[in-house]
């Protein structure tokens, strides 16, 4: 069973909500620092400032691109995620093309990941294929053609949708990929019971707000 230090790792400590103040973004890194979190999540706009906040510290700072649906123009995208890049975040969170997913114009779909993996090349790309809205084809196909287009990670959920992360997602998306790329639970995960169920299910990376709760009931539990 994991310590508490490698679940730590395994945490995108997360604030995605619209009306985050700076105030929270300066909480949030405090925290990843002081638990060692992998990474802290939040939107573009706060980059600069997380990464002044974390200066020193080897935490990571992701963001993410086309969030939270996933259909705005590629080259909206394209540009989101370069100037995110050159902003200084080290991961990015791609949203997929949700409609055209559900359309079946996989070969679209791909284009619009790969043309923005194409331009940040040397850093993580996570793409939130959004689990609750397909169905289990579409969630076995959009894992192939995340796979294609070269990302390194497959994220369940945006958080934003009528449901998260769910072990036999996990497990089917698992099934998909092999040991070919990472796999991000993200989405209504809080409790230390739920990233070991999702971990044990394949997920190597976990994306939650409640990193701080899950840390102080592995200090209670375990």
């Amino acid at each position: 069973m994991m310590n508490k230090t490698e679940i730590a790792k395994l945490i995108d400590h997360s604030l995605l909500k619209p009306d985050a103040m700076v105030s929270e973004i300066r909480k949030l890194c405090d925290e990843a620092r002081q638990f060692g979190f992998y990474s802290v999540c939040i939107n573009p706009y706060f980059i600069p400032l997380a990464k002044d906040f974390l200066s020193g510290s080897n935490v990571k700072i992701t963001t993410v691109i086309g969030f939270p649906l996933g259909m705005t123009l590629t080259k909206a995208k394209v540009y989101e995620a370069i100037a995110a890049v050159m902003s200084g975040s080290n991961e990015l969170d791609i949203v997929m093309n949700i409609g055209m997913a559900k359309t079946g114009q996989w070969n679209t779909v791909r284009e619009d990941i790969h043309e923005i993996i194409s331009v940040t090349r040397g850093i993580i790309h996570k793409i939130i294929i959004e689990t609750c809205y397909l169905s289990r084809d579409e969630k076995i196909n959009a894992s192939g053609v995340v796979l294609e287009a070269g990302a390194e990670f497959i994220k369940t959920s945006t958080g934003f949708g009528p449901a998260g992360a769910t072990v036999e997602d996990v497990k089917l998306i698992r099934s998909v990929v092999k040991d070919c790329c990472g796999i991000k639970a993200a989405g209504g995960v809080k409790t230390l019971s739920r990233v070991r169920e999702l971990i044990g299910a394949g997920a190597t990376r976990i994306g939650t707000s409640a990193g701080v709760a899950i840390m102080e009931e592995f200090t209670s539990v375990s």
